[in-house]
């Protein structure tokens, strides 16, 4: 350890040498230091890295702490001047400790503009925000500086651009302070210095009073911008050498995630959405629909709400979501936060007008391009009206036997694939419940669609769950917000993938699109019963399948997920995206770059499970096909079978 300048007793106030000693020994251990100082100061470091950030705590400065705090190293110095004791020795100590390591150090300091400007009020869209770097006049760090440059221009703030300007030459500290390592002591221990002044426009410029969800967003995007400058430097400066930026994210995760990823899962798991809006009265409700000539709604029967929705919602506001740093995570739990306040409203208002509402917000309605691909289909595609013989088709139990089979090839790569078959007249077909496969016990499936609904099913839904499973944090397997679009895409691409999606099933994914629509124009249970019966010619039993579907707890817009889903799946391996990483947990696309965030810090590990078609050649040359050319929907028929004369 270098010889301290100043001596700062240990036990006593500020920074102690006791506390300098055991953090620089961590850190020549490459191991990671969390500790909280006197007077609202923290460090972080999360393990051997090549830059730090650091804020000065100042009078009346709101909300600018917790930009340095998404960063995997930073310093926030206390607040008080006998809590800064020992500060310009802890850096000094810690500079040298990972210069020696890496050949170079980076400390980036940050701090707001000056309240007042209207460049600093997002309520003044004639003059842009300004963020300012501070750059040393040597060119040595030019690239570094113009790589901060252009992450920071990216920056959109109430919709408004930003400006960003470079300052050579000055000192890149707060004005009114002196630095905290001194020139010559950087110069020899190789470390560079940069000062980012940021436009405050995350609270009031007169009052000083916050703005959450704008310091949220600035926080998020002002740590996109800082590691490709960081990674810039590492690459040309240090003997660092990661391989993207991402891996110099965090990746230890502390005890507020893991806290927060059990709370949210543990009211994620006192209901199951799908079952709780799905009638236990299927079978009978179809019967009595027969006897009155399909002419009257039959009434439905739900299951018994196992909580009481103001006490969950109780429950799930106390979840304290603003104590994680890590803004990648944050960010995914929030949305999980938001999306089960409004499922548990619906459950609430199940068998109620009110439940539409909250399905608009969840799942969205239908858009004309939507709508009109699936009157596309239904136009393209005639009705099969030949039946299937008795001998072509698999009852419940023989169904449930095959998916056993299913059950056993994954349990043979990995034990923890626990899966069980439950069969119940309380379901209407098949459906995934928290690893279980439940099914209609009067279901009878085509022998020739079976195959194609294992890998719905067993081979998508049950292999994310597994998959998700492995992982550390409960929400993957849950579902993050949003999931079910891309994970039935995903579900009925499978079902091409090995040969199974016939026109049949894309007419069927049609027809929900339209009964959805029907739905939303105000047409009843009987009136959409018989445009899907009688206008498209749908077999009665399944046109009252999809109608109870789609009005099921007051009309569920969700079943419109499949065909969109689908649309989906296809435009993300048109841009040449890959199927590995959707294969992780219950994610949407707009997860996949947190998901490759997660995996590349280390976060997230490897899946423990493929699809079964992974390995097969005739599956993965449809795959390649599909990537030869934009692949559509409608280019997934056959127009010279499957067209009407």
């Amino acid at each position: 350890m270098r010889t301290r300048k100043t001596a700062n007793a240990e036990g006593g106030a500020g920074v102690s040498d006791a506390l300098i000693r055991t953090i620089c020994r961590r850190l020549a251990e490459n191991k990671g230091v969390r500790r909280t100082l006197s007077d609202r100061g923290r460090l972080h470091v999360d393990r051997q890295l090549p830059f730090l950030c650091v804020y000065r705590r100042l009078p009346g400065d709101v909300g600018t702490a917790r930009l340095v705090t998404s960063e995997a190293a930073y310093l926030v110095t206390p607040e008080s001047e006998e809590g800064r004791a020992g500060v310009s020795d802890l850096i000094r100590e810690l500079v040298g400790t990972m210069a020696a390591e890496f050949g170079a150090y980076l400390m980036l300091e940050i701090w707001a503009a000056p309240d007042g400007g209207k460049s600093n009020d997002p309520a003044v869209p004639s003059v842009s925000p300004s963020f300012e770097i501070i750059a040393p006049k040597t060119v040595a760090l030019s690239e570094t500086i113009d790589v901060l440059a252009q992450g920071l221009s990216r920056i959109k703030i109430l919709k408004q651009n930003v400006d960003v300007e470079i300052t050579r030459g000055a000192n890149p500290w707060p004005p009114g302070t002196t630095s905290l390592l001194e020139p010559e002591v950087a110069r020899e221990l190789n470390c560079a210095s940069i000062g980012l002044v940021v436009p405050p426009v995350y609270r009031n410029v007169r009052t000083g009073q916050e703005f959450p969800l704008i310091l949220r967003n600035f926080r998020r995007a002002l740590g996109q911008a800082l590691k490709p400058a960081f990674y810039q430097f590492s690459r040309s400066r240090t003997t660092h050498r990661p391989p993207h930026y991402h891996e110099l994210g965090r990746r230890a995760v502390v005890k507020a995630v893991w806290k927060v990823d059990k709370e949210l899962g543990d009211v994620s798991s006192a209901f199951d959405f799908l079952l709780q809006a799905t009638p236990v009265n299927f079978e009978d409700a179809w019967e009595e629909f027969k006897e009155s000539g399909y002419e009257r709604i039959p009434e439905f029967h739900y299951r018994p709400m196992p909580y009481d929705p103001a006490l969950l919602k109780r429950k799930l506001y106390k979840i304290s979501i603003d104590r994680i740093e890590d803004p990648a995570l944050q960010h995914i739990f929030q949305e999980k936060q938001e999306e089960l306040e409004y499922k548990i409203t619906m459950l609430r208002d199940r068998d109620t007008s009110k439940f539409l509402y909250g399905s608009l917000q969840l799942y969205g309605g239908i858009e004309d391009e939507l709508l009109q691909l699936a009157q596309d289909i239904l136009g393209r595609v005639t009705a099969s009206r030949g039946g299937k013989p008795a001998a072509g088709r698999l009852d419940a139990t023989a169904f449930a036997g095959r998916a056993l089979a299913e059950f056993e090839y994954y349990r043979r790569t990995n034990p923890a694939f626990t899966a069980k078959t439950r069969i119940t007249r309380k379901v209407a077909g098949i459906m995934v419940s928290r690893g279980t496969l439940l099914i209609n016990s009067h279901l009878t499936v085509a022998r020739s669609r079976v195959e194609a609904l294992l890998q719905h099913e067993v081979g998508t839904h049950l292999l994310t769950y597994y998959n998700a499973r492995s992982q550390p944090f409960r929400q993957l397997h849950s579902g993050l917000a949003g999931y079910e679009e891309l994970q039935e895409g995903l579900a009925v691409l499978g079902e091409y993938l090995v040969g199974g999606l016939g026109p049949e099933r894309i007419r069927q994914l049609a027809a929900r699109v339209v009964a959805v629509r029907h739905l939303l124009d105000g047409a009843s249970f009987v009136e959409t019963f018989r445009v899907l019966a009688h206008t498209h010619d749908f077999p009665r039993r399944t046109a009252f399948t999809t109608t109870v579907r789609v009005y099921r707890g007051g009309g569920l817009t969700k079943d419109a997920v499949y065909l969109r889903g689908l649309c989906q799946i296809l435009e993300y391996l048109n841009a040449g995206g890959k199927l590995d990483p959707v294969f992780i947990g219950k994610i949407s696309v707009k997860h996949i770059p947190i998901i490759e965030e997660l995996r590349l810090r280390g976060v997230l590990g490897p899946t423990p499970f493929r699809p079964r078609y992974a390995s097969n050649p005739d599956a993965m040359a449809r795959l390649e096909k599909l990537r030869e050319r934009p692949a559509t929907v409608l280019s997934l028929l056959d127009p010279a079978t499957h067209t009407r004369t």
